[in-house]
């Protein structure tokens, strides 16, 4: 529906940030989430790292005025920006504000300057940026014979969501590969020699499973072939892909009925444990 055919006012939303944005984007998107319908003019104003780039946005702040919403670490600027609200008479809100306030309480430590903070932001970003180019070049068991820079691998037969587990890992900053176990193949012999990697087999209900492989040629106007859909085939590849996975030691996450992200979050707790166990600082991912 076109703007000018509502009966709702327009409010604009002014987003500030010295960062690149993503934890000030979040954030208000799951607070309008609590809202209904309304017409938000979102203002994004990212990556304002001067005085100078901060007076062009209270310029827009006073031609659009509204609720403004920041996420700071340098002081100054947030001061700026608090001032320059204040003198136009919009309401100003720093998002990490009451966080820190009661992290500070909390921890008995005061707030630390901003040095190394948005270099820190930069490396998660790089990162995570790394992490996705290396699923995409890992998936489906391609370039396995490079497997020894991963944190995770994946196993599991057809249709176990290899792909979007990875890739969603990838965009918390996991570098994950995923390959697939096929009958009648034998698994990359590598894997028995890989040290760094965290292993996890990933399997589900053989009856579930043949559910969606069925939908799936369904979809492909394709016939099964070798069994692909039938429930004996299905509940054999389980069988063998369990073996495998208990004869390794590896860890295994059902993905039956479980989100992608639910599925990821299991495999990001498998990581966490395994770096307290060996000792190893954990990653914020």
């Amino acid at each position: 529906m076109h703007l000018a055919e509502t009966n709702l006012d327009i409010h604009h939303l002014h987003l500030v940030s010295d960062a690149t944005g993503e934890t000030i984007k979040g954030m208000t998107r799951a607070a309008l989430a609590q809202f209904g319908p309304s017409i938000i003019k979102r203002h994004h104003w990212f990556l304002i790292r001067t005085p100078q780039q901060m007076e062009k946005v209270l310029a827009s702040i006073a031609e659009h005025p509204g609720l403004v919403f920041s996420t700071f670490g340098e002081k100054e600027l947030m001061f700026q920006l608090e001032r320059g609200c204040v003198d136009l008479g919009v309401p100003h809100v720093g998002l990490m504000d009451s966080a820190l306030n009661a992290l500070s309480d909390f921890l008995g430590q005061p707030i630390e300057s901003s040095i190394g903070k948005q270099h820190a932001l930069d490396e998660a970003y790089f990162r995570r940026i790394e992490a996705m180019d290396f699923a995409l070049d890992h998936d489906d068991g391609q370039n396995a014979s490079r497997l020894s820079d991963a944190d995770v691998i994946l196993l599991g037969v057809s249709r176990t969501s290899k792909t979007p587990t990875s890739l969603y890992l990838a965009n918390r900053g996991i570098k994950a590969a995923n390959i697939p176990l096929v009958p009648g193949v034998e698994a990359p012999a590598i894997l028995y020699e890989l040290k760094k990697p965290l292993i996890v087999g990933l399997t589900s209900e053989p009856e579930h499973l043949a559910m969606i492989r069925q939908s799936r040629l369904k979809n492909l106007s394709a016939r099964g072939v070798d069994g692909y859909a039938e429930i004996d085939a299905v509940h054999e590849e389980i069988r063998a892909a369990r073996r495998l996975f208990s004869k390794n030691g590896w860890p295994v996450v059902d993905v039956t009925r479980r989100s992608i992200e639910e599925t990821a979050s299991e495999i990001i707790a498998l990581l966490d444990r395994r770096r307290e166990e060996k000792g190893e600082e954990l990653i914020e991912f």
